[in-house]
């Protein structure tokens, strides 16, 4: 599956003063990892979103989430946001904090 490169540039643009933060092919788009644990990454046109176990009700009830689902099981704490609900730069802003303050607080791989 082809990813949104525009996405996936501005989420580099937030991102890159951070040393911490790499990029990797995962699950057919782009991920964004810090020191090795994702944080956000881009799945089509659409912004993926690592908020843990315990973020996932918050998470689910904003609007456009709705939980991972790669192979048929839906993934707890991994949340894909539509496209629409990150048009605006702040609702972008947000989510991207979320992801990266989620992986940050994750032992370093």
């Amino acid at each position: 599956m082809a990813y949104d490169e525009g996405l996936a540039e501005r989420i580099r643009e937030r991102l890159s003063t951070d040393p911490a933060i790499t990029e990797k092919r995962m699950f057919g788009g782009l991920a964004f990892l810090h020191h090795g644990n994702m944080a956000v990454g881009v799945t089509g046109d659409e912004l993926m979103v690592r908020v843990g176990p315990d973020g996932t009700d918050a998470a689910l009830a904003r609007a456009g989430a709705r939980l991972f689902d790669l192979t048929g099981r839906p993934m707890r704490g991994w949340i894909v946001v539509a496209a629409a609900a990150i048009a605006e730069d702040s609702d972008l802003d947000a989510w991207i904090e979320e992801g990266r303050a989620f992986a940050a607080g994750l032992p370093p791989k």
